[in-house]
């Protein structure tokens, strides 16, 4: 069955100072993978836009985003399951929670290391009404996140960089590059590094499949990606830090640091340091994070992207640039959202019904 789910309806008394709103349950409906990803397919401008919004929302109070949950398991030390509660205000005005399971074995089962749901509950009434598929929703809103972010990183520098290395070779690198060359990126050069040779080589069919002009060149090693990348996207699944030689960005690329725990904190002491957001990023054992054990303080970071886009934080030419995203839940509320809203206005909710039994207090 398919429908689109009214909005509270509000019930006048007779008393009109006294007058309070009567709301509905409201349907709930499940968004499989595959209609998210036709609804997001071909939005990119659309979606980066709308994640800089969120950002912008974020930085001025109209959300809430606490710390994210990481459910970690004894006997599965590299798995890992996080939970990002958030609520956004603005148009969107919802609540919810993506629950984002990381199972590295996965892969080698020929599985993606990466599951998640996303929950959006009723701002009015705190009722769950959509349950959407969300790997790809995750993997959307970062690829729109790393574009937005290299737009307005690179500004600064007079022309785009013209060589692109991809540091990890998964789901998450083939959406960046997806994003930058559908918001008007191109390049001389792609660069592709990946400790898995096959995933290298399959990483760089898909590039093969997708331009046909730009060289690609697979690196043997970390040093020859970096010396040879003026863009360096990581998007690795490293929970500990594997690149420790500063000496390696001596010319200056700009690194957008996506998978957050690649770079010794020695590294990030000499570049201009930029966050998302200080408190969530400084978390977790990121690679700020242990930056600034190392130096007791935050005095490594220039400020956040928002900080960036108004001014407040400068970029200097003459230094790396590192953007150091923790990826916000409330980015994934604004992209799911959207796709709920889209499947609403055409029609195309699935929805469960009766899904809510107990309406009634007393029976």
């Amino acid at each position: 069955m398919t429908t689109v789910r009214p909005t509270p309806t509000q019930s006048p008394l007779s008393d009109p100072v006294a007058a309070s709103p009567q709301f509905t349950v409201p349907p709930f409906a499940v968004i499989p993978g595959a209609q998210v990803q036709h609804t997001l397919q071909g939005q990119e401008r659309q979606i980066m836009e709308l994640i800089e919004d969120t950002y912008h929302l974020h930085s001025v109070g109209q959300s809430v985003n606490p710390p994210s949950y990481f459910l970690r398991f004894p006997d599965r030390p590299t798995a890992r399951i996080i939970a990002l509660p958030a609520s956004i205000g603005g148009q969107a005005r919802v609540d919810g929670l993506k629950w984002i399971s990381s199972f590295p074995g996965n892969v080698q089962a020929g599985l993606p290391r990466a599951s998640a749901v996303l929950i959006l509950n009723d701002h009015d009434t705190g009722y769950p009404f959509a349950c959407l598929e969300s790997s790809i929703i995750s993997a959307t809103r970062t690829a729109a996140m790393a574009a937005s972010a290299a737009r307005t990183l690179s500004r600064h520098r007079g022309t785009r960089p013209a060589r692109v290395g991809f540091f990890g070779t998964g789901l998450i690198a083939r959406y960046i590059h997806t994003f930058l060359a559908a918001t008007g990126w191109s390049f001389d050069e792609i660069g592709v590094h990946d400790i898995s040779a096959d995933s290298a080589a399959g990483f760089q069919s898909y590039l093969q499949g997708t331009d046909t002009t730009t060289r690609i060149t697979v690196h043997d090693s970390p040093e020859a990606l970096i010396r040879s990348s003026d863009l360096l996207v990581f998007a690795t699944i490293a929970d500990r830090p594997h690149i420790t030689d500063p000496a390696w960005f001596d010319h200056n690329p700009l690194v957008l640091h996506v998978s957050l725990r690649d770079l010794a904190p020695e590294i990030l002491l000499a570049p201009t340091n930029i966050v998302d957001d200080i408190e969530h990023c400084l978390k977790a054992d990121t690679s700020p994070h242990l930056a600034e054990q190392l130096t007791g303080n935050r005095e490594f970071l220039a400020g956040t992207l928002h900080d960036v886009t108004t001014g407040r934080a400068a970029l200097p030419q003459d230094r790396p640039v590192v953007f150091s995203p923790f990826g916000l839940g409330v980015l994934d509320l604004a992209v799911g959202k959207h796709v709920y809203d889209e499947a609403a206005r055409t029609g195309q909710l699935q929805v469960i019904d009766g899904f809510f039994h107990e309406l009634r207090r007393y029976g």
